[in-house]
């Protein structure tokens, strides 16, 4: 899946546009802990190259990115295209769909029972927005050196970096009780190396709600509109 996932980079134009992202972050002064890279796919146009490999992405996109990250991560090396980068950890990569198969399975209804979404795969959902929180940072990657001065993960390596991931809370990236796994001493934070995002918190409530503000209802049934939480990142 990995020689499938670089032909279709290739002939996407995305690894174009993924050598111009890299030659910004080496270009740049600044040190980082996590390089983030967003990839635009097209389901069907991979589907078509390996049917596996589309299904993956549509359903497992978490494990599907680690797909693409191992192969940014050779490319990266192999072109010698960041020279600060030293662990195939530091690279992040989100997958970012043109689209999603026109199909109700695909379709998020908070409206519609039962609620059978267990799964971390895309959805696609409608709603109107009733409110918008401030734009405010959240942490994309973090770096974590091992507090005990004679470990050799003490200073230097890229050995413990944090990355988030979508659906996980701040504290899965950031917290101060990660413990080395050579010498079990505590980790601390090297706050150099974080990298930030902006996040924003939005309420959206379904279209739905659109037929209760006509005034009137043929629907004798009672009814019942809820809002839910998205968080933009």
């Amino acid at each position: 899946m990995r020689e499938i996932a670089l032909v279709y980079l290739d002939r996407s134009g995305g690894l174009q546009k993924f050598v111009h992202d890299c030659k910004k972050y080496n270009d740049s002064k600044q040190s980082y802990a996590v390089y983030r890279f967003i990839i635009s796919i097209n389901p069907s146009d991979i589907a078509e190259l390996d049917a596996t490999l589309g299904n993956y992405i549509l359903h497992n996109p978490i494990e599907a990115a680690q797909i693409f990250q191992s192969v940014c991560f050779v490319a990266i090396k192999t072109l010698s295209l960041i020279e600060q980068l030293q662990t195939e950890a530091q690279v992040s990569v989100l997958l970012k769909p043109t689209h999603l198969p026109p199909l109700p399975s695909y379709v998020l209804s908070l409206s519609a029972f039962p609620f059978n979404y267990t799964s971390q795969r895309f959805y696609m959902s409608e709603g109107i927005v009733i409110a918008m929180g401030t734009v405010t940072k959240y942490t994309q990657g973090a770096r974590f050196l091992c507090t005990e001065e004679t470990c050799p993960f003490s200073e230097g390596r890229f050995r413990y970096v944090r990355v988030h991931l979508p659906g996980a809370t701040e504290s899965a990236t950031v917290r101060s009780d990660f413990v080395c796994s050579v010498c079990s001493s505590s980790l601390q934070e090297d706050m150099k190396f974080r990298v930030l995002g902006d996040k924003q918190i939005v309420e959206m409530i379904d279209a739905k709600v659109l037929n209760a503000l006509k005034g009137y209802s043929n629907d004798k049934s009672h009814f019942r509109i809820q809002t839910f939480t998205v968080f933009l990142r």
